[in-house]
């Protein structure tokens, strides 16, 4: 489905799904790295993280939660208030070369008739190519309604 289609809240049902993927790359995990200054080895450091519970290098959980809340950006492009609350949850590492799948639930909508909108809770999961969890988040935008 085309998450940049700019959903309004009037637009939205519960148990509507949207998807979307995304490749994480090495620059991905530089660029973290180096625009946060999180240097953690786990992350930079293959030699520190092969001996490690988890044998290589990881990505940031922040690029994991990015993945997920970016798409949420798009998908209410033009409608959004605001990005109100992301709670995650890490279930696996990601490593550079993943793709992860982004899946995202309406599981709420609140009506606030004063913004011409309203609240939208979403519960969303991530997979990477192998189909594993590596993360699963609840989120919850105001959005704006649109004339119908």
């Amino acid at each position: 489905m085309n998450l940049y289609i700019g959903r309004s809240f009037n637009e939205l049902r519960l148990g509507d799904e949207f998807e979307t993927s995304l490749t994480l790359t090495e620059a991905h995990i530089v660029i973290g790295a180096g625009l946060f200054c999180d240097f953690n080895p786990l992350h930079v450091d293959e030699s520190f993280a092969a001996k490690s519970r988890y044998g290589s290098r990881i990505a940031h959980g922040y690029l994991t939660s990015n993945a997920m809340a970016a798409p949420l950006g798009m998908l209410f492009h033009g409608t959004a208030i605001a990005y109100v609350e992301h709670h995650i949850r890490f279930t696996n590492p990601v490593r550079a070369g993943d793709t992860l799948k982004v899946k995202w639930t309406v599981t709420a909508l609140d009506a606030k008739p004063k913004i011409n909108g309203g609240l939208v809770t979403l519960g969303g999961t991530c997979t990477n190519q192998d189909g594993a969890e590596v993360a699963n988040a609840e989120a919850k935008m105001l959005v704006r309604s649109t004339a119908s």
